[in-house]
């Protein structure tokens, strides 16, 4: 077996833990907050992003 490789079963059998563990109500809200994290990290890449661009002209 290659680790790393997940097949549909394997797939699957992990949703099914997760709602077993979290119950239906509870995913969205789990969800919802994984979103919110992954678009701060987004916008916080992104102003990163552009004030290492600016930093090069500042010094001149």
């Amino acid at each position: 077996m290659i680790l790393g490789v997940f097949g549909p079963w394997q797939v699957v059998l992990v949703l099914g833990v997760v709602l077993l563990l979290f119950g239906g109500k509870k995913i969205p809200e789990l969800m919802k907050g994984l979103g919110k994290g992954v678009k701060e990290f987004k916008d916080a890449s992104k102003t990163e992003d552009k004030s290492a661009e600016t930093a090069p002209e500042e010094q001149k």
